[in-house]
């Protein structure tokens, strides 16, 4: 039975060819039919493929029927197990239905309320995401509201630390997209915001604080003034203890001022702005560009306070210009040790070099423009205050100090001119009169103020002195001028100042004082009495020099008693004493020249008159009348010394004059008559000279050669002509004893003039028989030796 569907497979085999044969090994490997069948098809054999497939089919049924046949028993068996288990399967599925049906009508109510639980489970997560949203924004927006009343009250500082906290803390962790857009586009905008806010306000104070630099500045400068003033008058007081001999320091001299020695304390001036807009801009992280700005602007605005305006006198805007400019500069002190590193030294330097590069500039030209002393010392002295204000605050203020330094011959060169006004102006009103003065007041502002008097005695009053209203009127000048010259060089830089204001004062009496009174001296303009006066009032101001030296030396911080130890002198000394000789000599050209009109009148004598003349010539009268003012005014107004050059040089133009009458053609003879009324004039002259040599107290001086003595040469020339022994003038022993003064030149043309009696018309005839007399005789043997002597 097996052997029959073997034999038919095969012959159905061999009827399908090789395309059964594929189709069973593609169905036996289990791979897909498809590309079989659809070659099948693409080949146009259909009927092929399917008789093939048909062939493979009944093949696997007869491969079914053998294989149900082999298993038959095992098949029913399993038939019936399966039926039995088909039943307890029903009964288990009835059972199921009704423990479901039981079930769900037990778990039905549970049911609806899990439903519930999970829905609101559903809910209470929904909730709490909606609550950490909502969490999470309210911060965001109580953050953002807290900001933006921050920046209603311009606290630029807390709000920028809000919205860094917003930026870096919040702003990634929004869960509301709009709510992160909407803030994440505020951030840079309000940073913004408050970058023009804090720089609004700096800008504000820009314009404050320029206004306020004046102010600061001259609250400075008055309190160096104040802080100078105290130092200045504790010298004085200084000074004045050693003007009244006290050994021992002053009480008053080391007392400490404790009010005001904090400076700062009245400069009141906010930096509030400055140190909150760079705050600001260094929490933005722009600090270098704030820097920057506010480096730019503080010159922009130096530059401006730099300008001066060419319409204002610098006398009256230098102030308000150095004021400006020391304010300055105290504020930029003050910000470069406060505002933590807005400013760097060599910022401020740099700054500081260029503003007294232009100053210095700006006060060298202004300075050449001054024409007034005073004006340049008011300037002077606010400038020197300025430089000690601002080198307290560290900055190096020697080019200011150096320019006084080369203004200081100019200043004082202006100073000399006004000096030579006002002493000019002194010397052309005063009258030359000895000052009178009536009251004590009147005596310590005039004398005792300037130590013009050896003794501290008050005299009686009215008192006269032995000068006029000028000296004191110049000892002012000069006492003025030094403390002038003082003020301008003190603090102006290291100098020595005793040689400097000394050199200076040297100047002032030698090319101011000296030049106007030897100017007042050759006008002309004076009468004898007032050239005495000015004569007197130079041995005044000639001797006040030593006090001029003291007066400076106490002014430059000298004490006395150092000064008074010291051999220190001033040149004008020599020099007011050489004009004090030059006024003598003009005094005693001017006696000489009123002697000369008296003098005129020897013109008028009788040179061979016959008679002896009973009284003294005409001219001896008037010039002994003239002597007796001279003398008296002199007294009283020259010293002894003077007095002595004055009438000295008046008698010896006396001698002189009549000497030279003698000499002169106008005298061709002259008879003995003639010389005894000479004898008789000299006599008289003689007793004058030695009473007033001795009522003058010129004797008491022990002078050698006295008012007499100045007649010596006319005197012995009269003696001669009067002597018996004429020809003894030949003698050297008696001419050195009796006619040492004699000239023998001179001698031997007067003596050749020298008749004993006059001639009539034909009187050398008439008396050419007469007998010689003795002196005669004596004469004739002297004119002919006088005559050998000179062949």
């Amino acid at each position: 039975m097996a052997a029959q569907p073997k034999k038919r497979t095969m012959v159905e085999s061999g009827g399908d060819g090789g395309l059964g044969m594929g189709l069973a090994a593609f169905i036996a490997n289990g791979e897909d039919l498809g590309p079989m069948i659809r070659h099948g098809f693409d080949s146009g054999k259909p009927e092929a493929l399917t008789h093939s497939l048909r062939s493979i089919v009944k093949k696997k049924e007869v491969e079914i029927e053998e294989l149900c046949r082999l298993h038959y028993e095992d098949f029913i068996l399993a038939v019936d197990e399966l039926r039995g288990v088909m039943v307890d399967a029903e009964e288990l599925k009835s059972m199921l239905s009704g423990e479901n049906s039981h079930l769900q009508e037990a778990s039905s109510a549970l049911l609806l309320k899990l439903d519930k639980l999970l829905e609101l489970y559903s809910v209470k997560k929904n909730v709490g995401e909606a609550m950490t949203i909502l969490k999470i924004c309210v911060k965001v927006i109580s953050l953002c509201m807290a900001c933006n009343n921050y920046i209603a009250e311009a606290k630029f500082h807390p709000a920028l630390k809000t919205l860094d906290l917003i930026e870096h803390g919040y702003l990634q962790n929004i869960p509301v997209k709009i709510i992160k857009k909407v803030v994440g586009r505020q951030i840079p905008l309000i940073k913004l915001h408050i970058e023009k806010k804090a720089c609004g306000e700096f800008n504000d104070w820009l314009v404050h604080i320029r206004r306020m630099s004046k102010q600061i500045g001259q609250v400075s400068i008055s309190h160096a003034s104040l802080a100078r003033q105290k130092e200045e008058e504790m010298r004085a007081r200084q000074r004045e203890a050693e003007g009244h001999g006290h050994a021992g320091p002053d009480q008053h001299m080391y007392t400490l001022d404790v009010e005001n020695t904090d400076g700062e304390t009245a400069l009141d001036f906010d930096l509030t702005p400055v140190y909150r807009a760079h705050h600001i801009h260094v929490c933005l992280g722009i600090g270098e560009k704030f820097r920057d700005y506010y480096y730019k602007n503080r010159q922009m605005q130096l530059s401006l306070d730099m300008q001066i305006s060419t319409s204002i006198p610098f006398l009256e805007s230098h102030q308000p210009f150095l004021a400006q400019v020391a304010g300055f500069f105290i504020v930029e002190q003050r910000v470069l040790r406060t505002a933590d590193r807005l400013l760097t030294e060599s910022q401020v330097e740099a700054t500081w070099e260029t503003a007294i590069a232009k100053m210095t500039s700006l006060l060298e030209s202004q300075f050449s423009r001054i024409g007034t002393a005073s004006h340049l010392l008011l300037i002077k002295d606010y400038i020197t205050l300025m430089a000690a204000v601002l080198r307290k605050y560290g900055y190096q203020t020697t080019p200011l100090i150096n320019v006084l330094g080369r203004s200081r011959d100019k200043y004082h060169q202006l100073l000399l001119s006004e000096c030579r006004r006002q002493v000019d102006d002194i010397l052309a009103n005063d009258s030359y009169e000895q000052m009178v003065i009536k009251k004590e007041y009147e005596y310590n502002m005039n004398v005792t103020a300037f130590h013009l008097e050896p003794s501290d005695v008050i005299p009686e009053f009215p008192y006269v002195a032995p000068f006029s209203s000028s000296v004191p009127e110049v000892c002012r000048i000069v006492r003025s001028f030094v403390e002038d010259s003082v003020s301008y060089l003190s603090y102006g830089g290291d100098m020595n100042l005793y040689e400097v204001v000394k050199a200076y004062l040297d100047r002032l009496l030698i090319e101011v004082l000296n030049d106007c009174l030897l100017n007042r001296m050759y006008a002309r303009s004076l009468a004898m009495s007032q050239m005495m006066q000015l004569a007197g009032n130079i041995a005044v101001l000639e001797h006040a020099c030593d006090l001029y030296l003291l007066h400076c030396a106490q002014q430059c911080g000298i004490p006395k008693r150092v000064a008074e130890r010291s051999r220190a002198t001033l040149t004008a000394r020599a020099v007011l004493k050489a004009s004090q000789n030059a006024a003598y000599n003009a005094l005693i050209n001017m006696a000489n020249s009123k002697i000369d009109d008296f003098m005129v009148l020897l013109d008028d004598v009788n040179w061979i008159v016959e008679e002896t003349p009973d009284n003294a010539n005409d001219y001896m009268n008037e010039v002994l009348i003239y002597l007796e003012t001279l003398v008296s005014t002199a007294s009283e107004i020259l010293p002894l010394e003077a007095l002595y050059k004055v009438v000295s040089g008046a008698v010896s133009h006396i001698s002189d004059s009549i000497m030279t009458t003698l000499l002169n053609d106008g005298v061709k003879r002259f008879t003995l008559s003639a010389v005894l009324g000479l004898d008789m004039d000299l006599k008289m002259l003689e007793a004058f000279a030695d009473e007033k040599f001795h009522i003058t107290g010129l004797a008491d001086m022990g002078k050698e050669t006295t008012f007499r003595d100045c007649l010596v040469e006319i005197r012995q020339l009269v003696n001669l002509l009067l002597s018996s022994q004429s020809e003894n003038f030949m003698n050297p022993v008696i001419r050195g004893k009796n006619y040492g003064s004699l000239d023998y030149k001179k001698v031997s043309i007067i003596v050749d003039k020298f008749k004993d009696s006059a001639d009539g018309l034909f009187g050398s005839l008439s008396n050419r028989n007469t007998k010689q007399n003795a002196r005669t005789r004596s004469l004739d043997v002297l004119k002919r030796r006088l005559k050998d002597f000179g062949h």
